[in-house]
């Protein structure tokens, strides 16, 4: 059987420290772990922590939905448990499953014993030492450092069955098994939910989150990414690639670049000693930003070297 994503060791998490105060103090929170956020939000974060309700995140690829529920349980010092989507993620997979092996060995034990009490077996091999903790139910357990950091990433890869299967724990933070009961936890999870929106989610599941439609950044703000995440690309290489992937997502190709390729890409420029883009260097490095044949082929060349000689006007002509 195909397994969700085991939960992260938070062995090297930052100590547990309080839910911020205020709007202010989430961002503060964001920015310690390297996260460029505007007030928006950070307001929308701070509200779904204060009141204990699932951030719904959506927007397209590589525009940093993911990184947040890292950043808050590297900088809460809270556990992380990932829960990565895929079609056809079950319930076995994703919250619970029981240890079939242990009751079988439990049963024929019972049986060569003589006199095993039928009710009483049942009982038995459904208590709670059976059971396997799927992701979903280990969110629910309690944490001395407080509630873990659910993260169900990618939720739109699923199907609406599982989509359906997680209100209940989306809106009470409980997970019922039918041989055992209900599983409640003692304090909510804090709870991030994303997709890429290739496929609409039910309005049932967004009406029990509050929801966020995380954009591709503002010029100044992809600067402020750069700054912080790709340090040692110069200014001016680095003002040359966000005027330049900033200039791409103008373009109707199939993938635009998000956040993640525009700092990968000022990494690879980097790493091949360039402080500043030239025609041959965009050509040689285009893979890196853009991920479909069809979109590179249709920049590389003229295309990229008419782009790059916009961005070098635009820039000098900002400077005077």
């Amino acid at each position: 059987m195909r397994q969700a994503t085991s939960p992260q060791d938070a062995t090297a998490r930052s100590p547990a420290r309080a839910l911020p105060g205020d709007v202010d103090e989430t961002l503060a929170l964001l920015g310690a772990g390297n996260y460029v956020a505007d007030r928006s939000l950070a307001t929308a974060l701070f509200l779904a922590l204060k009141l204990a309700r699932p951030l719904f995140l959506e927007g397209e690829a590589g525009v940093g939905k993911t990184e947040i529920a890292k950043v808050l349980a590297d900088t809460l010092g809270r556990r992380l448990i990932r829960l990565q989507c895929y079609e056809g993620l079950d319930v076995a997979s994703a919250a619970y499953e029981w240890n079939y092996s242990r009751q079988m060995i439990e049963i024929r034990l019972a049986e060569a014993a003589g006199g095993a009490n039928r009710d009483a077996l049942a009982r038995d091999i459904y208590a709670e030492s059976f059971l396997i903790k799927r992701p979903l139910l280990q969110a629910l357990e309690a944490d001395l450092a407080g509630p873990p950091v659910l993260l169900i990433d990618e939720l739109d890869r699923t199907d609406e069955p599982f989509e359906a299967y997680l209100l209940e724990l989306l809106a009470d933070y409980q997970v019922t098994i039918p041989e055992l009961g209900t599983v409640a936890a003692a304090s909510p999870p804090i709870v991030v939910v994303t997709s890429n929106r290739t496929r609409e989610i039910h309005d049932a599941l967004k009406r029990r989150c509050f929801y966020y439609w995380v954009d591709y950044p503002s010029a100044e703000r992809e600067m402020q990414i750069l700054r912080v995440k790709a340090p040692r690309a110069g200014e001016a290489l680095a003002r040359q690639v966000v005027a330049f992937v900033q200039k791409l997502r103008g373009r109707d190709l199939f993938k635009l670049p998000g956040v993640a390729e525009t700092i990968d890409w000022a990494d690879a420029l980097v790493q091949l000693d360039k402080v500043a883009l030239d025609p041959q260097a965009i050509d040689d490095t285009l893979g890196v930003l853009l991920k479909y044949q069809d979109d590179i082929a249709r920049i590389r060349g003229s295309e990229a070297a008419h782009l790059l000689g916009q961005v070098k006007a635009e820039l000098a002509a900002g400077a005077r």
